[in-house]
This record gives structure tokens, C-alpha cells and sequence, in this order.
């Protein structure tokens, strides 16, 4: 198992305007808010005092997510800057709103350290755009795409299928465009209605048709044809990338690499020795039992108390206390979202934890049910249908967990 962090996540809880599907942890900010200013300090201070205890020295990827990082504007850079400074940055992706990214900010991301950009296209038919709460329109898309070519990032671009007003041809007609655009990396999601979005209340009322599974599978199928066609490999669930520019930071959550987190609701995961050196400055964590391996963290400080936190000893948090029978079940589910599937070396791993029956059988009915095949090394890879099954798929591996996992919330 990999002990040292790999990777950092820093969420903005940032946005314009907030979309009609979005459940995420943003709000609409006006644009002369002092919010985010104070936001950005209190990250910082963070994120140094954890570099400054050696926590960080091994991370190679960084992803800054929200809400809308590119609606920090020049604050984004500083950000960046910091960032781009700790352990041996080998990635550092921003996402971004096309409303909100200009050639000012992408040359100034570049100069800053940044190298990958992962733009919220969505969809590039203004009326779908519209029905969807996007404030920005396709041509400004196109825009945001060419400035961060021009600045010579890396770019993703990210669409959404099943949503309103959206055809099978007019889902073509995006994928399309987006790869005559030359993005280098698509990601490519089906609508999910959630709750407490404006999207949900509209189902429930019977005024928004709830998304077609079948359609949604049908659309999934279509950009892997087409984008496999155009070079790009599907390397992820929802993901394609050319040329093998796939995102490190995404592939380390699904190889069990420990990530750190800054920022409200933002999720960790670290082993037991890292979570060990975190509470040298967050002694509110608790000890851990013999049995633990890995500690999920969910930070729960409201963005309100977040701003004037002046050390990780003042967050909230939920834990997800992981033996190492769960942890490596979440290592085998996990992996299967990927096309490189359960390596050989995991196997041979979770076989050890797990036991041979145990695991065999879990993978055995796997096969079975079409979801997985096995390779010429000893490993398994996921099928078409366990791409589309993934549910199916990912429970046949979580079941060897046995036990639920723990849970407790400990604050400053």
C-alpha cells in the first residue's frame, strides 16, 4: 500500500451562478466580495503550515476544483504559485468556466506553474447551455479553449449527456466540435438529478422529464466510438485522453496513492502514517485503533468559520476509519475504473488481506457476469458492460469488505 501523499485537492466553493443540477459545496458570489480573498489567505495558511511539516514533500499532482477556481481571477495565480512550489509537481490541473477564463488568466496560470486546465464545456448548443443554467454560450467555450492553447496548457474539456433539449445528433454535434477544438483529454458525464437542485424540484413537480438510463447508456456509447476513432483512449470510466496526456491526479485516486485536501468540503485520504504526521499540527483527530490502514477525511468547517481559521487544528471533520481488508476492497473497486484494471501486483496483494477464496470467488462472478475479464498478466480489466455496469461491478468488489466502515466527526 502507498504510505506517503501523492496528491493535494483544493476546493473553491465559488460560482457565478449556481447551475440547476449542481449539488456541489458553492455558492453565487458577487464578483467585489471580500469572501474570496480571505478564503485564498486561509487556504494558504494551510497549505504551508502542512509543507512546512514535511506532509507535502512527496506530491506530484495538484487539482484545484470547485465551484469555479477561474472565478478567483488573479488570486487563482497566487494560488497557483504557492502550489507549484511544494514537493515535485509533475501536474497541477485548475478547472475553469469558460465565462470566467481570458487570455490574462490562462498566460498567468502557465507562467505560475500550471499545466493542465479542465474547462466546464458541458454542452456547445447554446439551447442546451440555457436549459442547463450555464451562463456562458458556446463561442465563449471555443474562446476559453484557444486562450489556453495559445498559453500552451494541457486542456480537458467536460460534456454532459441525457440532458434537456439535447439529441443523439445534437450530442454528436458536441463531440464533434469539442475535438475539432484540440482539446487533448474529454471527459465525458450522463445528467444526474440531485437533490436540493433546481433540476430535482422540477422532476418532483413533473415539469422536467427524469433522464432516460437507456439514453444516457446509448449517448456514453456514442463518444467512446467516436472519440476512440479520433485517438483518443479510454482510459477512465468517463474519461479519454490522446496521446496518453490522461490526468495523473484522477488516476491517483483510483490506484490508492494518499491524497491531502484544503478547504470546505474537501475529501482526503490518507494512510495511517500520514494521517499520523497530520495530527502533529490537527491534534483534534483522534488516535487510531491497531486495525486501521487508511483514514478518509471529509472537512465539514462551513466556508463562514473556514476564513478565519488560522491552523488545521481549528477544522471539523468527518473520518472513515478503513482495517485493511476495506481498504484494499476499495483499492479493487476503484481500480476497475480504469482500463488498467486489478494489476497482478494487487491481486497478489488483496489475495494475501482477502484470502484466495474470498477474493477468487468475488472475481469469478465477475467474469460470469460479464463485467470483468481476466488478462494474460494475472490481472482483471473491466468489459464494455462493466464500464456500463459499474455499479454492478463495483459492489461484487466492495462486498469483500464485509464489516461497514467506521464513522465518527471530530472538531477543533
Amino acid at each position: 500500500m502507498h504510505k506517503q501523499v501523492y496528491a493535494i485537492y483544493v476546493h473553491i466553493p465559488f460560482c457565478v451562478k449556481r447551475c440547476s443540477y449542481c449539488d456541489f459545496s458553492t455558492a453565487a458570489t458577487a464578483k467585489d466580495s471580500s469572501v474570496p480573498e480571505r478564503y485564498v489567505q486561509a487556504l494558504l495558511r494551510q497549505i504551508q503550515q502542512c509543507a512546512r511539516l514535511g506532509l507535502l514533500d512527496t506530491v506530484k499532482t495538484v487539482y484545484i476544483g470547485g465551484g469555479t477556481p477561474s472565478f478567483l481571477g488573479e488570486k487563482l495565480v497566487d494560488l497557483v504559485r504557492v502550489l507549484a512550489q511544494i514537493g515535485s509537481i509533475e501536474e497541477l490541473s485548475c478547472e475553469a468556466n469558460p465565462e470566467s477564463f481570458t487570455a490574462k488568466l490562462a498566460d498567468g496560470l502557465a507562467r505560475a506553474g500550471a499545466t493542465r486546465i479542465s474547462l466546464g464545456v458541458q454542452s456547445l448548443v447554446d439551447k442546451e447551455l440555457h436549459a442547463l443554467g450555464r451562463v456562458h454560450s458556446a463561442a465563449t467555450a471555443r474562446r476559453a479553449i484557444g486562450y489556453a492553447r495559445t498559453a500552451g496548457l494541457e486542456i480537458s474539456g467536460d460534456l454532459m449527456c441525457g440532458i434537456p433539449l439535447q439529441t443523439a445528433s445534437s450530442w454528436r454535434y458536441s463531440l464533434q466540435e469539442l475535438v475539432a477544438c484540440g482539446v487533448h483529454h474529454v471527459s465525458v458525464y450522463p445528467l444526474s438529478i440531485e437533490e436540493h437542485t433546481r433540476f430535482w424540484d422540477l422532476c418532483m413537480k413533473g415539469s422536467l422529464a427524469w433522464p432516460d438510463a437507456d439514453v444516457q447508456a446509448q449517448m456514453m456509447t456514442t463518444a467512446q466510438s467516436y472519440l476512440e476513432a479520433q485517438g483518443f483512449a479510454h482510459y477512465e470510466v468517463a474519461s479519454y485522453a490522446k496521446d496518453r496526456r490522461w490526468c495523473q491526479h484522477n488516476l491517483a485516486y483510483w490506484t490508492g496513492k494518499p491524497y491531502m485536501a484544503f478547504g470546505t468540503a474537501s475529501a482526503a485520504m490518507l494512510s495511517r502514517e500520514s494521517y499520523e504526521q497530520l495530527r502533529q499540527i490537527a491534534p483534534q483527530l483522534c488516535a487510531l485503533a491497531n486495525n486501521i490502514a487508511r483514514v478518509r477525511l471529509q472537512t465539514l468547517t462551513p466556508t463562514s468559520d473556514f476564513l478565519d481559521a488560522q491552523s488545521l487544528a481549528d477544522m471539523s471533520y468527518d473520518l472513515e476509519l478503513l482495517t485493511p481488508q476495506q481498504s484494499v476492497a476499495e483499492d479493487l473497486m476503484l481500480a476497475t475504473r480504469t482500463s488498467f484494471g486489478i494489476s497482478s501486483a494487487l491481486y497478489t496483494y488483496a489475495r494475501h488481506v482477502l484470502g484466495k477464496t474470498a477474493l477468487d470467488r468475488a472475481l469469478l462472478a465477475a467474469e460470469k457476469q460479464g463485467l470483468l475479464r481476466k488478462t494474460s498478466n494475472h490481472g482483471f480489466v473491466p468489459t464494455q458492460s462493466g464500464w456500463l455496469l459499474g455499479n454492478q461491478l463495483y459492489g461484487l468488489l466492495w462486498d469483500l469488505a464485509e464489516s461497514p466502515v467506521a464513522q465518527m466527526q471530530t472538531g477543533a
